[in-house]
């Protein structure tokens, strides 16, 4: 195996035996295969788009057939071995669609085929990572697949809802197919940045999705404490799952509390009619294990990021959707116009003691753009007058890395008159300081998960209207990032689609990026890593 698409890789270099997700060799080579034969269905894609007979399913399929090989997904080799199944189906039946203009499509990922699980591990190990030579086209190919892999993401939880859009299918496939092709690298740099626009589209679509069936997200206070009821805990980022949980608990005496990117759903006015919904649990993904052992009811993964099950939890922990892992209980998709099963996870909670509380207050969250915007008047005068110097911009990712209590002693470190943005698990490392506010407005505004990010460059936006300028990187405004998974590069190319210059990014650069992407990256958008707190923060506070 070779894996390099987390923050986390070894030496900042790869994984090359076992990943430190979890994954083993098997795993990350299976997930590779899912990526070639996906790339051989774009490949059928575009002719069967040129034909007019591509269908919505397929776009459907590949979207989560790629957010199944995201960081801390699925671990289930057997899950993953029936999807590379699935794909060589639905590869086949384009084919067949497009028949005659499909007898040009020569590339290995369009015509290799087996039905044989030996002859996928054979494959597996031809066609990773590294059976690219060039480290340059390497580095802007798995940029390229990295930021496809957060686009999926968030495409499947807007589709979940009702909400898609064939012109991000589209993209999907093209760029996929794209892979497959000697590009120079100017094609494959626009390629990259066609990505940043389209997850500023998919971001945009979520947040319609989202807002649209459960309401504009508003300033709440959530409680950190517990009750004395039997609970189940939800983590993850699909808002679908919690709903559906929410209805199935109501009035059995079992609460259900929020864990890690499911915090922000608390800020929902949806959700906010529900006594049993007690409010969040624990801190960001990382620190799994210890919580949902403490938690003593069932815990539900509804998305990642989960990391390998610990025995003290093993027997009270569901999978749903995307999500995979080996002798775990899985519940099933919602059949069409229905909705999951919880009641097997309700029958164990009810069995369960409650949660043992590991810290009592509230956090507040629920700082989307329709908030924010509500409150642009303050906010305006504020700057004018001087209250607010500059906004930070800490959105992103948590990790175990120890280098991220930097995010901490920034946020410790950045004067009084500094207001912190952030969406994504980032947050966890300063959410709960005593940080205060300026007026009225608290210092840290969190506008959710992370794809509110959307909600952040709105913000950005609005407030560059509001003033009258011409460029956004003239707002008193720095981007400090974390990252950790591929949703966070999604992420990172919208903003730089989106004209953001002068990035800060941490713990440390993406063992992906080649030297001379870095310097294309520095050259035209002047990404920089993170250094040290006084130095940085200096530097933010100058606009530098």
């Amino acid at each position: 195996m070779f894996c390099f698409q987390c923050q986390e890789t070894v030496k900042n270099e790869g994984c090359g035996v076992r990943g430190v997700c979890g994954k083993t060799e098997e795993t990350a080579n299976l997930q590779d295969l899912l990526i070639h034969v996906l790339k051989g269905i774009a490949l059928y894609a575009e002719k069967a788009g040129q034909k007019g007979l591509l269908d919505r399913r397929y776009g459907r399929f590949v979207t989560e057939a790629l957010f199944a090989t995201i960081t801390n997904v699925n671990f289930d080799n057997d899950r993953i071995t029936a999807l590379i199944r699935e794909a060589l189906a639905v590869r086949d039946a384009l084919k067949e669609s497009c028949r005659a203009d499909a007898q040009d499509v020569r590339h290995d990922a369009a015509v290799w085929f087996s039905d044989d699980a030996g002859e996928f591990a054979k494959k597996a190990a031809e066609v990773g990572i590294l059976s690219m030579d060039d480290a340059d086209v390497r580095s802007l190919s798995m940029l390229l697949i990295y930021g496809l892999k957060g686009i999926s993401a968030y495409a499947e939880h807007a589709a979940v809802l009702g909400f898609e859009d064939e012109t991000i299918d589209r993209f999907l496939m093209e760029a996929l197919a794209s892979t497959t092709r000697d590009l120079s690298v100017e094609d494959r740099v626009a390629l990259v940045m066609r990505a940043g626009e389209c997850a500023v589209r998919v971001m945009a679509l979520l947040d319609k999705a989202n807002t649209t069936t459960y309401g504009n997200p508003e300033m709440s206070r959530v409680r950190i404490g517990v009750r004395g009821n039997p609970g189940i805990l939800i983590s993850g980022h699909d808002l679908k799952d919690l709903e559906e949980l929410l209805k199935q608990t109501e009035g059995t005496g079992v609460d259900v509390y929020t864990h890690g990117e499911m915090l922000p759903a608390n800020s929902y006015p949806a959700f906010k009619t529900y006594a049993h919904f007690a409010g969040n649990y624990g801190n960001a993904w990382w620190r799994q294990a210890e919580e949902f052992a403490s938690f003593n009811g069932p815990i539900l993964m509804t998305t990642n990021c989960l990391i390998p099950v610990k025995e003290a939890y093993q027997n009270r922990i569901f999978t749903t959707g995307v999500v995979g892992y080996p002798g775990l209980k899985h519940i099933s998709d919602r059949p069409r116009g229905g909705r999951k099963d919880f009641s097997e996870i309700i029958a164990l909670a009810k069995t369960c003691a409650p949660p043992t509380e590991i810290e009592t207050g509230e956090l507040v969250t629920g700082f989307g753009h329709h908030q924010v915007l509500a409150l642009a008047d303050r906010v305006v005068d504020a700057v004018k007058s001087g209250a607010i110097k500059r906004f930070i911009v800490m959105a992103g990712c948590d990790g175990r890395h120890k280098t991220r209590g930097y995010y901490t002693d920034v946020a410790r470190a950045l004067p009084p008159d500094t207001v912190i943005l952030t969406a994504g698990c980032a947050k966890y490392r300063y959410n709960k300081l005593a940080l205060g506010d300026i007026g009225g407005i608290p210092r840290v505004l969190d506008a959710g998960q992370c794809n509110d990010c959307y909600s952040l460059a709105v913000i950005a936006l609005k407030l560059k209207e509001a003033f009258g300028l011409n460029d956004i990187n003239e707002l008193p405004i720095s981007f400090d990032i974390a990252w950790y998974e591929q949703k966070a590069v999604a992420v990172l190319l919208a903003l730089l689609h989106l004209g953001v210059k002068g990035i800060r990014l941490g713990p440390t650069l993406p063992a992906f990026v080649s030297p001379n992407v870095l310097k294309v990256l520095v050259e035209n958008f002047n990404i920089r890593p993170i250094t040290d707190v006084g130095t940085d923060v200096e530097a933010m506070m100058q606009g530098r």
